[in-house]
């Protein structure tokens, strides 16, 4: 009877050779083993449950055509799912099958430990520090954080699933993802949640095809509850991974199980991904991030600040967010190294402290200032006509304009003394020098004047950042 399964499903394969092509049938054709032959029912052995769902989702006509051909119109298939612990569940194929598996979970193979070590315990891969608590709400994040903090109450049992969250690189997709997957490992004990970036996802795939292992691999992602991917924009062009991650996110969903996505760009913009994939992720809610405005931007900072322990003063916070506007991670690099730099170098943190960091972190602050960008706002500031500030007159409120223009030109610009003279009705350097000694000695003697210097290099700032 044995020699006979082997003789009919020989048969068969030449039927099935001859409508795929050859990587299609090394692939999920050559693996199958026929192992007996009942009357009209011919039971063939798969090695695992995702290679015997990819027979039933693109192979089912063909591999009935070719049973039917050996064993006639009341010809069957079985399958036999080989597991680890070496029980073969039969699942019976008359146009579709439906398979019973039970999986004993200790002896699926954990692809985030050790090779030969497996584990029941799953660690969630998530760092701790990224919470609720620290994610600061904004007009920029409010839809994102709301779904976020519904799917973590219920995970599996809202309409959010999958949640998407995209976003730039920086604005907070993956604090807001490890936040979601801390609070469900926090309040449901039970599930079992797992955090992987793309590039994880592909790497395993890639050592468990390599050592024949991909029925651990699709098993041990068929147990977690909570399954979080970041950045799946990685996944564009990786064929295989993607047929493998489409089949785990369809048997997860179907279960019940809770899936949440991070994105550089929604769903529908994702370029190289198969459409069927692409449909999938726009079952759920696509949520995005956007640049948080000041006010958020400076909330930000100001929990860093309390989380660190460390005080900055509040005209130095609105500096640096008036020039980091479009990236939370460059914040926060910002605010690292200009403690760093105060600490080692002993230096009082101020706006120049902070303008020079700025410019090592992020290259450069936004726009270049110039000599016209300052007499334009200087001369906003003052309601005067700019020209005023290129005339002889001596009157003092044009001067003390004048004179402001000009050091703040010398502190903010790369500008000689004479090309900053030249630009004021062709002063020369010697008027440049005393205008600036002028400005600095009013600001030592003066607060409300240091309060108008402080305010209009603030101003200038922020209108290049702008």
């Amino acid at each position: 009877m044995v020699k006979d399964c082997h003789i009919i499903w020989a048969n068969c394969l030449r039927i099935i050779r001859e409508s795929v092509n050859p990587q299609s049938f090394k692939t999920w054709f050559e693996p199958i083993k026929p192992v007996g032959l009942d009357g009209k029912s011919l039971t063939i052995q798969v090695p695992n449950k995702f290679f015997y769902e990819w027979l039933e989702e693109h192979y089912v006509l063909l591999l009935k055509k070719a049973v039917k051909s050996q064993l006639g119109e009341d010809g069957n298939l079985e399958y036999q799912i080989l597991l680890r612990n070496d029980e073969l569940p039969k699942a019976t194929a008359n146009g579709h099958a439906n398979a019973s598996i039970t999986i004993d979970e200790q002896e699926i193979k954990n692809p985030f430990v050790i090779p030969g070590i497996r584990k029941l315990k799953i660690d969630p891969q998530l760092n701790k520090k990224y919470t609720f608590d620290s994610y600061i709400e904004g007009d920029c994040n409010r839809l994102a954080r709301s779904a976020g903090m519904a799917v973590a109450k219920k995970p599996g049992g809202t309409s959010f699933n999958p949640l998407v969250i995209y976003g730039d690189v920086g604005l907070g997709k993956t604090h807001l993802a490890h936040a979601i997957g801390n609070q469900i490992v926090q309040d449901f004990e039970q599930k079992s949640v797992l955090y992987v970036s793309s590039e994880k996802f592909t790497n395993q795939i890639i050592q468990a095809i390599k050592n024949h292992e991909i029925d651990d691999f699709v098993n041990f992602y068929h147990m977690i509850d909570v399954l979080i991917v970041d950045d799946i924009q990685f996944l564009a062009n990786k064929g295989k991974t993607q047929e493998i991650f489409f089949h785990i996110f369809n048997q997860l969903r179907d279960n019940g199980k809770q899936i949440i996505l991070t994105s550089d760009r929604p769903p529908k913009d994702l370029d190289g991904m198969q459409e069927r994939l692409i449909s999938r992720l726009k079952w759920g809610l696509t949520a995005d991030l956007q640049a948080p405005d000041l006010e958020t931007r400076m909330a930000i900072l100001e929990s860093k600040m309390m989380t660190e322990g460390q005080d900055i003063p509040n005209d130095v916070v609105e500096f640096i967010c008036y020039n980091i506007q479009n990236n939370i991670r460059e914040l926060e690099g910002v605010f690292i190294s200009l403690l760093a730099q105060a600490s080692l170098n002993r230096r009082e943190i101020d706006i120049d402290l902070a303008r020079e960091v700025i410019q090592k972190v992020v290259s450069q602050i936004s726009k270049q200032i110039t000599v016209e960008n300052i007499k334009d706002l200087v001369a906003e500031y003052f309601e005067l006509p700019v020209e005023k500030l290129h005339s002889k007159t001596r009157k003092r409120s044009v001067v003390i304009a004048r004179q402001l223009s000009m050091f703040l030109a010398k502190k903010l610009t790369n500008k000689s003394l004479k090309a900053i003279g030249a630009k004021f009705g062709g002063r020369d350097h010697s008027t440049v020098i005393y205008s600036c000694n002028a400005v600095q000695d009013l600001m030592d003697t003066d607060i409300l004047f240091r309060d108008t210097v402080q305010e209009l290099e603030k101003r200038v700032s922020m209108s290049m950042a702008s």
